[in-house]
């Protein structure tokens, strides 16, 4: 038997994102429903943006900030192979290799801004130019902390994120799956995320998502969501990476059936 068989999963990614993971929650037996939480969308225009950088030679270092930066900003190298490229993690360095670019730093463990932090070539940057290409709203620890190390930063926006437009019969959907124990566990691989899903769900809603199993993709999301009193204990994965998040589940599963 499957080791998934008999979960449900409510997959909260965008809607572009959510596909290869259900197909893997799907291949161990799990069922999923997608109810995506946010939406990610290009900047409209990045000719403004693009013609203020300048020569992209002048950077000693471009960083990705996430998939989603390489997917909506990659078109900004110019196709430029001689670029010193960074990725946050795995995913986007991923990305990089597939939109045939060569990354030069990428976190030997972890996906995120203090993992690439932790990257000895990024401990001194006294006199550097670093550009990070990302997304509106995002973490500022990045930039901080490599003007802190000596940077000089620059930013460009190419995408950003919005709660999803979600028709009510979705809601009432995934309300009900919930509600019979079809589905026991919700997803949440940003705090963004999570965060989205309790602001667009009705009240007995979610009073249901408190008492599901969240699969979570790090500490710091387990920790921002602890004010909306989840009931049970976070499923942990070991990053936001798809067979992370499977991995995290089938542990959780092989260890509820023994319980």
């Amino acid at each position: 038997m499957a080791g998934l068989h008999g979960v449900g999963v409510l997959v909260t990614r965008p809607e572009q994102q959510a596909t290869p993971l259900c197909r893997l929650l799907e291949a161990e037996g799990a069922v999923t429903l997608r109810l995506p939480a946010i939406e990610v969308k290009g900047i409209a225009d990045r000719r403004s943006p693009r013609a203020g950088l300048g020569k992209l030679e002048r950077f000693d270092l471009i960083v990705f900030v996430s998939a989603n930066a390489v997917r909506f900003g990659a078109a900004l190298l110019d196709q430029r192979r001689d670029l010193s490229l960074a990725a946050i993690g795995p995913a986007t360095a991923r990305a990089l290799n597939q939109a045939g670019y060569r990354v030069a730093i990428v976190p030997a463990t972890g996906y995120d801004t203090e993992s690439l932090l932790a990257d000895p070539r990024l401990t001194n940057l006294t006199g550097k130019r670093v550009l990070l290409i990302k997304g509106r709203e995002g973490r500022e620890l990045l930039g901080a902390e490599l003007v802190r190390r000596g940077a000089s930063v620059e930013t460009v926006d190419v995408y950003e994120r919005s709660p999803a437009v979600t028709k009510p019969a979705d809601l009432q959907r995934a309300a009900e799956e919930l509600r019979c124990g079809r589905i026991q566990v919700v997803t949440a691989t940003s705090l963004e995320i999570g965060e989205s899903i309790f602001a667009l769900a009705p009240a007995p809603m979610r009073d249901l998502l408190r008492e599901s199993y969240w699969l979570m993709a790090s500490e710091r999301i387990v920790a921002g969501l602890a004010h909306w009193d989840l009931r049970r204990a976070a499923i942990l994965a070991a990053s936001a990476e798809d067979h992370d998040l499977v991995a995290a589940l089938l542990r959780w599963r092989a260890t509820e059936s023994r319980a």
